[in-house]
């Protein structure tokens, strides 16, 4: 029986447009172990073919999908991917790989999972973690986390702006609980959408998906946000992402790219329903139409013109909000 460790909760909506289980992808950034390492780890809890893509990824085709295992480095996996099979360039490619390991995390690229199927995944992590993979708190530079991409339930501009709101409103909250380590919170990669942008959403009554689209990219037009919105965009209008940020690390897709959550594969117990599990917090407020309004009202009184919204306040009382209502 799991415990509220380890047990997947589950969503408001848990069917697709489609009619078919949505589904989630999880991308894990740790260090600790090699490439190699990571590789037989996965397939030691995954099963599948392990193959070697070049000296920075491997693959791995499992019963749940594709993983990917690669060097997060995008210089080293662009050049090895240039490099083709030329044996002095594979040695000194080789040689950079295994010093790129030194300073930066390596990361699994799971393959998007079925809501009903997520618990398969505790014995990926249990295998890194059983492997030596350690995760956040062991360096101090690298701000080693976890991504969810969780596929959005309707492709249409209501419930994309239910979405950002209760994110936009919640975001601080979040912060404090998933415990964000204080390394990633200085790092530029898991930006909080300012709040010019939040008060643009809100002021929003029924929002076009033009206007969403326009919002979002003349506040956010950098990968770098704890909700990176822009692969959803660009499945929607890639070109008009494009545009506005030309970056080929966006691949478009059907799914909100959440990146907050520390990673801490090397503690015992940790597992990524802990991440998943705060997450579904805006998955529930979204959800609940009259309480996103409500949440949003609130906001609006207590932020504080010139000033703004005082973080620290608000958080404290978005935390009672959310126990009155039984959300958390």
């Amino acid at each position: 029986m799991p415990d509220e460790m380890t047990r997947f909760e589950m969503p408001p909506q848990t069917t697709a447009e489609s009619g078919e289980v949505r589904r989630v992808g999880f991308e894990l950034e740790f260090s600790g172990v090699t490439l190699e390492q990571a590789g037989q780890a996965v397939q030691s809890a995954a099963g599948g073919e392990l193959k070697p893509e070049s000296v920075a990824e491997l693959t791995l085709d499992a019963d749940l999908g594709r993983f990917n295992i690669e060097v997060d480095w995008d210089f080293l996996k662009r050049t090895a991917a240039d490099a083709g099979g030329e044996g002095g360039d594979d040695r000194w490619l080789e040689l950079l790989s295994r010093t790129a390991a030194l300073v930066v995390p390596l990361e699994v690229v799971c393959p998007p999972v079925p809501l009903d199927r997520l618990e398969e995944l505790h014995p990926l992590v249990e295998a890194l973690r059983d492997a030596g993979a350690t995760g956040t708190e062991e360096s101090l530079i690298a701000a080693y986390g976890v991504h969810i991409n969780a596929e959005i339930p309707r492709l249409n501009a209501p419930t994309l702006a239910a979405y950002l709101r209760a994110f936009a409103l919640l975001q601080w909250w979040l912060l404090e609980a998933h415990e964000v380590d204080p390394a990633r919170r200085i790092s530029p990669y898991i930006d909080l959408f300012p709040e010019a942008y939040i008060r643009q959403l809100l002021a929003r009554v029924e929002p076009t998906m033009d206007q969403l689209f326009s919002d979002y990219l003349e506040h956010n037009a950098s990968r770098n946000r704890a909700l990176d919105l822009l692969p959803l965009l660009a499945h929607i209008d890639e070109e008009r992402v494009r545009r506005a940020i030309d970056d080929p690390r966006i691949k478009p897709r059907p799914a909100f790219h959440y990146r907050l959550p520390n990673c801490q594969i090397e503690k015992a117990g940790w597992s990524l329903a802990l991440s998943w599990n705060i997450w579904c917090v805006v998955e529930r407020l979204a959800n609940q139409p009259a309480e996103l309004e409500q949440l949003g009202d609130a906001f609006l009184e207590q932020a504080d013109g010139l000033l703004g919204i005082n973080r620290f306040r608000w958080t404290g009382f978005v935390s009672e909000w959310l126990r009155d209502r039984e959300l958390v």
